[in-house]
C-alpha cells in the first residue's frame, strides 16, 4: 500500500499533537489537583460533581440563615432572661409592700424602686440588635416598640410579625419574638374578666377568678361589664345582686356564701373573703393584661397615702400581684420559645454539617486526582511524545533523491 508524502506528514503531526494534548491534560490535572476539570474529562462524573456543588451551595445558605437566627434568638433569650429576673424582683417588692406596719414613706420608697425597675424593664423591651433594629417590634424593626403615652401608660407601636429564616428544605424558624406577645399579652390572673374594687369597701375580700365556663351559653356584654352589689339581708348575712351595664339583673344570690361560685350567663365568679353590706365591685371583659400596666398600677397604688392598708387597697394589690406573676410566666414562656428554637437550629446545623462532610467525601472520590497514577501517566505520555517526535524528525528528513 502506497502512502503519499502529505498523508505521512499529517499522520505524524496528528500523533505528535495527540501526545502533546494528553500531556497538557495531565499537567493541568497536576496543577489543579483535580481529575475532572471540564465536563469533557469525565461527563458522568461531571454531572455528579455539579449536583454535589449545588447541594453544598444550598447547605451553605441554610447554615448562613441558621447563624443569623442563632444570633438573634440568643440575644432575645438573654434579654428575656434579664427581664424575667427584673420582674421577679418587682414581684418581691410588691410582696414586701403587703405589710401593715409599713408607713406611707416606706411605701413610696418601694414605689420609687419599682419605678426604676420599670424603666429598666422598658429599656430591655426596647433593645436593639447589632444592626440597630429593635428586637421586640415584630416586623416594624425600625420603630421603637414601647413608649409612654400622654396618659402615662406604656403603649406598643410594633406589630405581631415573626420574621422567619429557612433553615432546611421546607423548614422555617422564627428569628424574633414580637413585643406584644412577650410584654402585653399575659393571661389575666382572674381569667376572662378584670375587677375594679370601688372606694368605701368594708369587707375583707377579693376576687379569686372570673371565667366563662360555658361559651355556648354566654352572651357577650358591653365593655362596662357587670356590677356586683352586696346588701344586708336582715339575718346577719348579705344578699348579692349582679346587674349588667344596662341595669338588667343577671342573678340574685340570697344569703351569699363565698364558698360557692356565683354563676350567670355562662360565667363562674369565685370570691374569697367576706363581703359586707354596701360593698360593690365591677367586672369588665379582659383576658390579657400588660406587665407594664400591672406594674404601673401597683406603683400608683403604693404612692396613694393610706390606701394600701384599706380593704380596697389590699384587694387591688392582691389582684395586681396576680397579674405581675402572670406577666412573669408569659416572659418565661416566650423565653422558652427562644430556647427551643435555638435547640432546633443547632440540630439542623449539625445535620447540615454532616451532609457537607458526606458531600465532600463524594466530591473527593469523583474529582480529586491520584497523584501517583497521574505522575506515572505523565511519564508514559512524555516518553511517547519524545518517541513520536524523534521518529517524525527522522521520517520527515527522508527523501527518495537521497537514494538515486
Amino acid at each position: 500500500m502506497r502512502i503519499s508524502t502529505a498523508q505521512m506528514f499529517n499522520q505524524s503531526i496528528n500523533s505528535v499533537l495527540d501526545r502533546q494534548s494528553a500531556t497538557s491534560q495531565i499537567m493541568e490535572q497536576l496543577s489543579t489537583g483535580k481529575r475532572v476539570n471540564t465536563a469533557g474529562d469525565d461527563p458522568v462524573a461531571a454531572i455528579g460533581i455539579d449536583n454535589l456543588y449545588q447541594q453544598n451551595a444550598l447547605v451553605d445558605q441554610f447554615i448562613k440563615n441558621i447563624d443569623y437566627a442563632t444570633g438573634h434568638l440568643a440575644v432575645a433569650e438573654s434579654k428575656l432572661g434579664s427581664a424575667e429576673r427584673l420582674v421577679s424582683s418587682i414581684q418581691e417588692q410588691v410582696l414586701s409592700a403587703v405589710n401593715g406596719s409599713l408607713s406611707d414613706t416606706d411605701q413610696v420608697t418601694i414605689a420609687n424602686e419599682m419605678r426604676s425597675s420599670l424603666e429598666e424593664l422598658l429599656s430591655i423591651a426596647n433593645s436593639k440588635d447589632e444592626s440597630g433594629n429593635y428586637l421586640f417590634s415584630g416586623d416594624r424593626t425600625s420603630t421603637q416598640p414601647f413608649a409612654f403615652d400622654s396618659s402615662g401608660n406604656i403603649v406598643y407601636s410594633g406589630d405581631s410579625g415573626v420574621r422567619q429564616a429557612v433553615v432546611a428544605s421546607g423548614v422555617t424558624v422564627g428569628t424574633n419574638l414580637p413585643g406584644d406577645s412577650v410584654f402585653m399579652n399575659a393571661a389575666n390572673a382572674l381569667g376572662d374578666f378584670s375587677v375594679n374594687y370601688l372606694p368605701g369597701q368594708i369587707g375583707e375580700f377579693n376576687l379569686a377568678s372570673a371565667n366563662i365556663v360555658t361559651p355556648g351559653g354566654h352572651v357577650p356584654v358591653a365593655p362596662e361589664g357587670y356590677t356586683f352589689s352586696f346588701t344586708d339581708n336582715g339575718t346577719g348575712g348579705v344578699d348579692l345582686d349582679v346587674v349588667d351595664s344596662a341595669g338588667t339583673s343577671q342573678v340574685v344570690v340570697a344569703n351569699f356564701d363565698p364558698s360557692k361560685p356565683v354563676s350567670f350567663n355562662g360565667i363562674d365568679v369565685k370570691i374569697d373573703g367576706a363581703p359586707a353590706a354596701g360593698d360593690t365591685f365591677t367586672l369588665s371583659p379582659q383576658t390579657e393584661v400588660s406587665i407594664f400596666d400591672s406594674i404601673n398600677q401597683a406603683i400608683t397604688l403604693l404612692e396613694s397615702p393610706n390606701k394600701i392598708n384599706t380593704p380596697q387597697g389590699s384587694a387591688e394589690l392582691a389582684h395586681l400581684l396576680g397579674n405581675i406573676t402572670s406577666g412573669t410566666r408569659q416572659i418565661d414562656f416566650d423565653r422558652g420559645i427562644a430556647g427551643n428554637d435555638l435547640k432546633r437550629v443547632e440540630s439542623y446545623q449539625s445535620g447540615h454539617e454532616d451532609v457537607k462532610l458526606v458531600n465532600s467525601s463524594a466530591l473527593s472520590l469523583l474529582e480529586d486526582l491520584d497523584y501517583a497514577s497521574a505522575i506515572t501517566e505523565f511519564e508514559k505520555q512524555q516518553l511517547a511524545l519524545n518517541a513520536v517526535s524523534t521518529l517524525f524528525g527522522r521520517v520527515s528528513s527522508t527523501s527518495l533523491f537521497d537514494y538515486i
